[in-house]
């Protein structure tokens, strides 16, 4: 028979009472554990693309919660004897969050289909995010005032209906939909803004939703795809963000309302004293290369970690005076090299062959400019070189 779900009827309710109809050991996820089957139950489970109630069962963990054929299986640490009554409790911290993240979305996905005649494609509700994939784009101000009308109807503390419908009264009702539906029907109402087939629970209220904020937006196959948080995961974000700023403030010593100017100066600086030092570092290795002689054919040069445009510089300057094979390596011994091998003359592809072999390095290029990187010492890799 298929497993009673109290959470229908009741989205409120912490505890519960249920007989065990099975529990068997089971390799559920790489995990081994027990699949308990009751005739009833609390625990919502991985559907509709939200993630399953967290809780116990007899004060054992419940690890997952998956639905099949209308059958819900509860998979746990531990064992529970079949026909015996067992205690329910979730995590109602976790199930309420979910609430206020799946009514938010609710009264977001009707309110974009409402404003700009876009359907809502895709929707996850995990236990850190929710993300939403519309096929149609929204700009930046469009998405503002999806959330400015989400948060009036928040405020405006609208009840929310959650109920099954029989196939004669669905074949009369406008609902949204992401795909064809088969057997039991439950529409979930909030009157003015959306009317939506689901089978999670929801809120009573829109108030008790709190707030939605976007936090993200893409441009995603075509449409978009929006992340929102509402409730307390909203608070949890504000107060991370605020606390981010004010530690950036305060070593930076400056206000939030001079920050982001203070980081393009700080970042214009940077960058012109990147610069002024590439330009020394490459003038000292002009000077270091003067003292090769020309008439030497390969040249093989190492050197601590170096920025790669300074190592292909550094190439292209040894190649106008040096024939045969010119070799950089950035690095060190113990962390491996970065390296670049040119030539004007020879197929540079073939010294990496050699690498390969000896130091199984990993890299390619064109004959005249191979790229790479290995995990040998120098003194080996000149000995192989240089043979």
């Amino acid at each position: 028979m298929p497993t009673i779900r109290v959470f229908d009827a009741s989205p409120y309710a912490k505890e519960a009472k249920a007989k065990v109809l099975s529990c068997e050991a089971v390799e559920h996820k790489k995990v081994s554990c027990f699949a308990c089957v009751l005739d009833q139950t609390i625990f919502f489970p991985e559907e509709g693309g939200q993630t399953p109630d967290q809780g116990t069962i007899n004060r054992i963990k419940v690890l997952d919660v998956q639905v099949k054929d209308r059958i819900i299986t509860h998979f746990l640490e531990a064992n529970i004897e079949p026909g015996t009554e067992a205690d329910l409790c979730i995590d109602w911290d976790h199930r309420f969050s979910n609430m206020q993240q799946h009514s938010g979305e609710h009264i977001f996905s009707g309110s974009v289909h409402t404003m700009f005649g876009f359907d809502n494609v895709g929707f996850h509700l995990s236990d850190n995010s929710v993300t939403m994939d519309f096929n149609g784009v929204l700009s930046e101000d469009d998405i503002k005032a999806v959330e400015r009308r989400v948060n009036e109807a928040i405020a405006a503390n609208i009840p929310i209906t959650a109920e099954y419908v029989d196939s004669e009264t669905l074949s009369t009702l406008t609902y949204r939909s992401k795909k064809e539906l088969e057997g039991p029907v439950r529409i979930v109402t909030i009157p003015g803004y959306d009317a939506c087939a689901c089978c999670a629970p929801h809120v009573k209220s829109t108030g008790e939703i709190g707030m939605l904020k976007v936090v993200h937006c893409m441009n995603y196959k075509g449409g978009v795809r929006v992340n929102i948080l509402c409730g307390f995961r909203a608070l949890a974000y504000y107060r991370e963000s605020l606390s981010l700023i004010d530690s950036l403030t305060d070593f930076l010593t400056t206000g939030r309302e001079n920050l982001v100017e203070y980081v393009k100066k700080l970042k214009a600086e940077n960058q012109a004293l990147s610069g002024s030092l590439l330009a020394a570092k490459q003038d000292l290795l002009k000077l270091e290369f003067a003292s090769i002689p020309e008439s030497q054919k390969d040249v093989i040069i190492f050197k601590e970690k170096t920025d790669s445009l300074i190592m292909k510089n550094a190439v292209n300057l040894l190649l106008e005076k040096h024939d045969g094979v010119v070799a950089f390596f950035s690095g060190s011994d113990e962390a491996g090299y970065n390296y670049m091998l040119a030539s004007k003359s020879c197929d540079c592809r073939e010294v990496q062959k050699k690498l390969a072999e000896h130091f199984r390095a990993k890299g390619g290029g064109k004959p005249e400019m191979v790229c790479g990187s290995l995990t040998a010492c120098e003194n080996e890799i000149k000995a192989v070189l240089e043979a």
